[in-house]
């Protein structure tokens, strides 16, 4: 399989699955759904990422469960124990004050990739039509 395409979205277009590790994107989506959705159980965070994925790839838990424990260390997420139900106790996630700071990183880090990327496939682009004209003018 030729790399930039995957067996969830066929050849017809490349995707980022195929991409490499694309798992640090994880860690502003799941900052994001925090602090929109407030306090939220590990297993609905993973439900809620998938809607605001940065990249074709889908989040699978234990790169969501990872994240979180990163992000607990680094004291942007705070995690408690919800034993109110019926069935087993379960982690409800929270964000800190810090860990909104952080996402406010992430959206100015995020923002300058998105310009870099911008003019990056603006060139290729030019490439494509550099070569076009060249091959139009006879010149190889």
């Amino acid at each position: 399989m030729p790399r930039g395409h995957c067996h969830r979205h066929g050849g017809e277009r490349p995707c980022t699955c195929a991409m490499g590790n694309l798992y640090r994107f994880v860690e502003p989506v799941v900052l994001y759904v925090l602090e929109h959705n407030g306090p939220t159980y590990g297993y609905e965070l993973g439900g809620n990422l998938q809607n605001h994925t940065l990249t074709d790839a889908e989040i699978d838990r234990g790169a969501l469960y990872r994240t979180l424990q990163r992000l607990e260390t680094m004291g942007h997420v705070t995690s408690d124990w919800d034993t109110s139900g019926s069935g087993p106790a379960r982690h409800i996630y929270s964000i800190t004050q810090s860990g909104k700071d952080h996402l406010r990183e992430w959206a100015a880090v995020l923002n300058n990739l998105s310009q870099s990327m911008e003019s990056f496939v603006r060139d290729v682009k030019s490439l494509g039509k550099v070569a076009s004209d060249a091959t139009t003018a006879g010149v190889n």
